[in-house]
């Protein structure tokens, strides 16, 4: 490793990426660099916001693997027997699995969505439900970071018949050695505002009906994100044992979806085809970022800001240069 350019790294992260809470790389599998800022160690859990999203659709994967669930094309309506769809409304009743991770479901409201109201109701799911379909184009991109990947925690709850973060902790978490202790329930706005802030809640949010969120909600150390980056690059194998099958992160990150120049597999970005290079990206600065042509995993975790700077172009312009000869 060379001292000198990891010295300049990390004065470009103090100057440009001042949220920066912990890195590490990964290299062929041998940790290179890990670092901490702001106050922030080894044990800090922080929360990544939308990298919850990638670690539900490795779930997902593992359960359909298990059985719990068949396939992507099940329909969205078939777990939710007692949902009663309103008079005329079609377009609910043929969205799938695969139009969830996707990003291809369409939904009733039109620019804004209501999170005022999606933060102050009991049951996220069924909020989420009155919002799916409408008049919109089935297959057709339309990004819903927090309201969406509700609907697929619910699956899951509903087909493995235990809350989402007990499923993950025993067939995931679990074995690659990754603590998440409880499932959080915020009862007002100051709670939320904390959580958000928190260096210290090892956890992952959940609504009042005992549902995990699913775009959101899921606090990490580093470390828990580098594991799951080489679990992907390590093709779902994690010492010795098949965690997720190969097939299932082949799909998830190749190009399921676009939009505009955007490319998108099952609920992680695709930034580079060539490179086979994918992302799961959190808002505020969280990334679990995968290079299988250069077997690297970046893991990022950051304090909250509006606006955080691209950390995509921090670790293809100033980490993948220094440690891609490893």
């Amino acid at each position: 490793m060379n001292q000198v350019k990891t010295t300049e790294l990390e004065k470009r992260i103090y100057q440009d990426y001042g949220t920066v809470a912990g890195i590490i790389i990964l290299k062929n599998g041998q940790l290179q660099y890990e670092n901490y800022f702001n106050s922030c160690t080894k044990d800090s859990r922080i929360h990544v916001y939308s990298v919850t999203k990638s670690v539900l659709s490795l779930l997902i994967g593992i359960a359909v693997d298990k059985g719990y669930l068949k396939n992507c094309s099940q329909k969205v309506l078939d777990f939710f027997p007692d949902y009663t769809v309103k008079r005329r409304e079609h377009t609910i009743q043929n969205i799938t699995i695969g139009n969830l991770l996707t990003m291809t479901a369409p939904y009733k409201y039109k620019y804004f969505a209501p999170y005022i109201k999606y933060f102050k109701s009991n049951d996220s799911v069924r909020f989420t439900l009155d919002l799916l379909g409408g008049k919109g184009q089935i297959g057709k991109f339309r990004y819903t970071p927090v309201i969406g990947p509700d609907i697929l925690s619910g699956i899951l709850t509903k087909a493995a018949g235990q809350p989402v973060l007990d499923f993950a902790s025993e067939y995931l978490f679990s074995p690659l050695g990754i603590t998440v202790k409880k499932s959080i329930v915020l009862q007002n706005k100051e709670e939320q505002i904390a959580f958000n802030s928190s260096r210290e809640i090892s956890g992952w949010v959940s609504d009042p009906t005992g549902v995990n969120t699913g775009g959101w909600g899921l606090t990490m150390a580093p470390s828990d994100m580098a594991k799951i980056g080489q679990l992907y690059l390590n093709g779902g194998v994690w010492n010795g044992r098949q965690i997720v099958p190969a097939e299932w992160i082949k799909k998830s990150t190749e190009v399921q979806s676009k939009w505009e120049n955007l490319s998108y597999g099952y609920l992680w970005w695709i930034i580079d085809e060539k490179e086979h290079a994918y992302a799961a990206l959190g808002d505020g600065g969280n990334v679990i970022y995968v290079n299988e042509r250069k077997k690297l995993v970046a893991a990022v975790t950051s304090l909250f800001a509006p606006r955080a700077k691209d950390r995509i172009a921090l670790i293809r312009e100033h980490i993948e240069p220094i440690f891609e000869d490893c």
